[in-house]
């Protein structure tokens, strides 16, 4: 926890810093696709403070009020950064560069900077600026496609297309797709910037701020779409949930399963419960055993599992999942 704390105390003061650096840029030149990743730098600085607090709630210690901890909290906080911040964000961008393309508001990028005695224009700044984003979000971006890497091998997901859908680890989600779409918006701006600086074209600068964001609420929308599965209660993945009811149905002294459920009550952690029905020779004493063994057999099978709750019946009848 304490690492993790770190990586996000250092990730949200680099973006704070870069989103500084960004906004001088557009102070310098006037430029709409500048003022967009001003924005979207912003949203990421957000994003870590709020995974920041998500992450202190959610290691909080069971009590009466929350039996099963505050793991959802990170769900929570994940979904306010997609509504507050990415939304937000990504409207002021969208209208900037809309209103740049439309109303004539755009400019060309001129003006110079005057530094220790040196001349140069100042869209240097904005290419310089890029560039160092460009190093950052791309190490950030390469850390997180590991991190997605080894929830894809883990669970044995085919690509990262289902390991979107499926995942409940919402901190390295949300750390893929931020930086995924942060590279992807520093490369449009450093286009649009170059365009308008080799033309003298302002609609080009306009035209990436536009795009700029649409990216950003179209990654708002997949992640709050994405954290509400969970907020509102997921099971587990069909196919890991059947190998845990098979590992029932198939127990010694087992007749039958009547109801088997799993849901995730934070990321990474998984309840079960399930009604079972027992053969009628076993007393109760034998009954229990089973339940325990049972128990233990389904939290070593899938180390997500955190709560099991095995109900015996006396009937043999079984249900669905």
């Amino acid at each position: 926890m304490a690492s993790s704390k770190r990586v996000v105390v250092a990730a949200g003061a680099a973006n704070a810093a870069i989103a500084a650096l960004k906004f001088v840029g557009y102070i310098l030149t006037g430029s709409p696709a500048m003022l967009s990743e001003t924005y979207h730098s912003i949203s990421d600085t957000g994003n870590q403070v709020f995974l920041l607090i998500g992450l202190r709630s959610s290691s909080r210690e069971a009590d009466r009020t929350h039996p099963f901890g505050y793991g959802k909290a990170q769900f929570f906080y994940s979904f306010l950064v997609s509504v507050l911040l990415f939304g937000i964000a990504g409207w002021e961008s969208f209208s900037h560069g809309y209103h740049a393309i439309t109303g004539g508001h755009a400019e060309a990028l001129e003006g110079a900077v005057h530094l220790l005695g040196a001349s140069f224009p100042a869209v240097y700044v904005n290419y310089a600026v890029l560039v160092g984003a460009f190093c950052f979000e791309g190490y950030a971006l390469t850390t997180a496609y590991g991190g997605m890497r080894s929830d894809m091998i883990e669970n044995d997901w085919s690509g990262f297309a289902e390991t979107f859908r499926k995942t409940s680890n919402v901190t390295t989600l949300t750390a893929f797709t931020e930086d995924t779409v942060s590279v992807s918006g520093i490369v449009i701006a450093f286009v649009g910037v170059s365009l308008s600086d080799a033309t003298g074209n302002p609609l080009w600068d306009g035209l990436a701020a536009l795009v700029i964001g649409v990216l950003l609420m179209g990654f708002a929308l997949a992640l709050a779409w994405e954290n509400r599965r969970l907020l509102i209660g997921e099971s587990m993945p069909e196919e890991q949930e059947d190998e845990l009811r098979a590992t029932v149905a198939g127990w010694d002294g087992v007749v039958g399963v009547r109801d088997f459920r799993t849901v995730y009550f934070g990321p990474n952690r998984v309840l079960v419960a399930a009604d079972v029905a027992f053969a009628h020779d076993l007393d109760t004493a034998a009954v229990d055993e089973h339940i325990t063994a049972m128990e233990d057999a389904i939290i070593e099978r899938n180390e997500n599992v955190r709560k099991v709750y095995i109900e015996p019946e006396t009937s043999a009848s079984t249900g669905g999942h």
